[in-house]
């Protein structure tokens, strides 16, 4: 059974956090035919946090949706095709707080995914999340607002533009034969800067050290989310390579 086109939630919080990695330890995380986007020297990968409200088919009513949080490790990836260069993010891992998307991810829901536990301290400006699952964790405390500053993107709507230009998310199938692509679209796109206060990812500590630098963050708030499947050639991304 294939993912349903027209998943939709209204995103009540969402932080991206980035990293710039070395493009060769990058390289490592993604399958063939992808390979890692590459900005000013270093490939972009990052953690995205995201709580989700009125998850649901996009046929029901937002009432009959449920609420989740979510952890996806992603890195920036393109990709060849119809001669010309794709870009968007390979989802190496996502997590869920959520029974329903661990049971049915890959299937009614993008991706497979994973049960974890989080834990939320938040007001309206000020976000402390953490994520603890077998074999990953992650915790982070980030608030709105302060300079923005950033050795990847010049300005936040560099960012913005950069984010929203991989919206092409590829996860591993269930049956691990490939990736599978679903695209994220909003009639809303509104970014904004953050100050991250403090950070622990195993994902990206647990690489060779020295090859994953924080580099910055910002903010999605209370904005609609489609997610469906993309008009994708099947034969630019049918074969996985080994790591």
């Amino acid at each position: 059974m294939s993912v349903l086109t027209g998943l939709r939630a209204q995103v009540r919080r969402r932080l991206l956090i980035t990293y710039r990695v070395d493009p060769a330890v990058a390289r490592t995380l993604v399958p063939e035919p992808f390979r890692p986007q590459i900005v000013d020297g270093s490939a972009v990968a990052g953690v995205c946090m995201i709580g989700l409200r009125s998850v649901r088919p996009g046929w029901l009513r937002p009432r009959i949706g449920f609420s989740t949080e979510n952890v996806a490790h992603r890195i920036a990836v393109e990709w060849d095709e119809d001669g010309r260069t794709r870009t968007g993010v390979y989802v190496a891992e996502r997590h869920s707080s959520a029974l329903l998307p661990v049971i049915a991810g890959g299937r009614l829901f993008p991706g497979v995914q994973k049960r974890a536990r989080f834990t939320l301290d938040e007001t309206s400006s000020r976000f402390r999340v953490t994520m603890s699952a077998p074999g990953v964790d992650v915790a982070v405390d980030a608030r709105l607002g302060g300079a923005w500053t950033s050795t990847l993107f010049p300005t936040v709507e560099a960012a913005s533009a950069f984010y929203q230009d991989g919206s092409i998310g590829w996860s591993p199938r269930r049956d691990g034969a490939g990736a599978e692509p679903l695209e994220l679209t909003s009639t809303t796109w509104a970014v904004e800067p953050a100050e991250l206060l403090s950070i622990r990812s195993s994902f990206f500590e647990g690489l060779p050290q020295g090859s994953a630098v924080l580099d910055s963050v910002v903010a999605m708030l209370d904005l609609p989310f489609v997610w469906g499947t993309p008009h994708i050639v099947p034969d630019a991304v049918s074969q996985p390579r080994a790591a």
